[in-house]
């Protein structure tokens, strides 16, 4: 018996420092979370910016165009990797700036004109980290040691203790509430830190205090509200990864 072909095949293309995700298939409520995770996942990667060709892609409701825009959304605070679209029809075109999109996704004609339009200004220089950590209490303090020595390269010895801090918070919960082993990802940009974990889970994160102590029992996310800018999940296709940006205000 053949197997069914899936609905939507996404492929990925390295130009450069730019990911380009060729996409064919269909765009409707089956295929919605997938092309979504997707998007997200290779933002996640950090390139210099994502390209979509939605060439080759069937979108029978105009509305299913929003999907560019949630996965926008869901990385514009972090990491905050620009993502275009490739779209040759005219119509279709029309279709993607009246569902709003073209608003925070732009839309060029061919990949040409997609990377001519990042080429000026240059991206700010970023500085990244990434480190698998074990299932186990040990990976605090590799965590901790990790971020100090990072953070000392990179010149910023000062946010040191406050993403410390963030990173045992979010290694703490990935071990607490899931079966994963922590990725830890640090990153540097124009003076300011973001400290991310990756796992497994599809949970996402919340604040929970306790009913009967709650003026004497914090809750984790809440020490982290207190030391970052902002913080946020981000669902990805095999869990989450949760980020908190950590700012020269933000010092202890």
């Amino acid at each position: 018996m053949n197997e069914a072909r899936p609905a939507v095949r996404i492929d990925t293309e390295a130009l450069n420092d730019v990911t380009v995700l060729a996409t064919e298939g269909l765009l409707d409520s089956s295929t919605y979370r997938h092309i979504r995770d997707t998007v997200i996942k290779a933002a996640l990667d950090e390139p210099d910016a994502v390209i979509v060709d939605v060439n080759r892609l069937r979108v029978p409701a105009a509305s299913a165009w929003a999907v560019f825009t949630s996965a926008r959304w869901h990385v514009s605070v972090w990491p905050d990797v620009p993502i275009l679209l490739v779209c040759e029809a005219p119509q279709a075109r029309r279709e993607i700036a009246a569902a709003g999109v073209a608003r925070y996704v732009p839309v060029r004609a061919t990949r040409k004109l997609a990377l001519d339009a990042l080429r000026s200004p240059p991206p700010p220089l970023r500085r990244r980290a990434r480190t698998q950590l074990p299932r186990s209490r040990a990976s605090l303090g590799i965590a901790r040691r990790a971020i100090t020595e990072w953070l000392t390269e990179w010149d910023s010895s000062e946010l040191i203790p406050a993403a410390a801090t963030v990173a045992t918070v979010f290694v703490e919960n990935v071990l607490d509430h899931t079966e994963s082993a922590p990725v830890l990802i640090v990153e540097s940009r124009q003076g300011s830190v973001t400290v991310a974990v990756e796992d497994c889970s599809d949970r996402l994160p919340g604040r929970h205090e306790d009913a009967w102590r709650g003026a004497e029992i914090m809750s984790g996310l809440a020490i982290v509200a207190a030391l970052s800018r902002v913080w946020g999940s981000t669902p990805t296709s095999s869990g989450k990864t949760v980020w908190a940006l950590i700012g020269r205000e933000n010092r202890l």
